[in-house]
């Protein structure tokens, strides 16, 4: 028996479309400052995306795009005049930056109530505290598809999350806790990882191996929520191409998980459209707007 394909496509638009009505509800458009250090092609291509979508809800969209040889000073003073700018409600500093240039501190100078990827030191520690903030846009997005296949209450559900990074591992711990659900953040010391994961019902794959989870790591019935992409030599496509695969061996574990997200077309759209989300609601919250968002 197959696995219920979880498709992030159609989660993604069905949150775009929140998104839409809540900024048709607006008194004047939301802004997304976009800014993109460098030639990076995959960057690019993201950020074009984030463009075309903040565009295609009603929300305007600023595009800062420097060239790779621009220093750590006029990139941060860039931040700080969006951060005085009225006019935008989210900022978005596309990762990662060319060598030579400091992330954290850049990180640091967004605004909070503009930080729309949750990353600020600030956002982070009302996400610990459990305080209202802007929540980072993967581990949402993670949460969201759970609620999908499995419904709004996850209460006592296992996940056990596989990775510990501050982009998605830990986050995504911290949101599923508050969810409800008893944790397990594991990592590349933990004992027994393969017996560790049998024992989830929401598994989340974070760690950036192509398919290191097998199908054998999966509990029956599991809701495998695969945040990897990782892009691999494709030999049957022609020379030279390449293909994109998960964290987890979708094949093998299909066979055995209850749902499961693809790559690519599973947790990736979710990071855009609750990139969406965050900036409507920055919006609303830093203007003051008596908004009804329904988000």
């Amino acid at each position: 028996m197959s696995a219920q394909r979880i498709s992030g496509k159609e989660v993604a638009a069905a949150v775009r479309a929140r998104v839409a009505r809540a900024v048709g509800n607006c008194p004047s458009q939301p802004c997304l400052a976009v800014v993109l250090v460098g030639e990076d092609a995959a960057s690019q291509v993201y950020v074009r995306n984030k463009i075309r979508q903040t565009e295609e809800v009603g929300m305007r969209s600023v595009h800062h795009r420097l060239d790779a040889a621009t220093g750590q000073q006029q990139l941060e003073d860039l931040l700080q005049a969006l951060n005085r700018d009225p006019e935008v409600d989210g900022i978005l500093l596309q990762l990662p930056l060319p060598a030579g240039l400091d992330e954290a501190s850049a990180i640091e100078k967004i605004d909070p109530s503009k930080d729309v990827d949750g990353l600020t030191e600030l956002s982070a520690g009302r996400l610990v505290q459990g305080k209202p903030g802007l929540r980072p846009c993967t581990p949402t997005g993670c949460v969201i598809l759970a609620r999908h296949h499995l419904g709004d209450d996850l209460s006592g559900k296992h996940v056990v999350v596989i990775g510990r990074s501050i982009l998605v591992g830990k986050p995504a711990a911290l949101l599923f806790l508050a969810e409800n659900c008893t944790v397990t953040l594991a990592h590349s010391r933990t004992r027994d990882l393969p017996g560790l994961c049998r024992q989830a019902d929401i598994l989340i794959p974070a760690v950036g191996r192509p398919e290191m989870v097998r199908g054998d790591w999966v509990k029956p019935g599991a809701c495998v929520i695969d945040v990897g992409i990782n892009r691999v030599p494709a030999p049957e496509k022609g020379a030279g191409k390449s293909r994109l695969v998960g964290d987890v061996a979708f094949e093998e574990a299909s066979r055995v998980a209850g749902a499961i997200t693809p790559v690519p077309g599973g947790v990736g759209p979710m990071t855009i459209a609750c990139l969406l989300q965050n900036t409507v609601l920055a919006a609303i919250r830093r203007r003051g707007w008596a908004v009804r968002a329904d988000l």
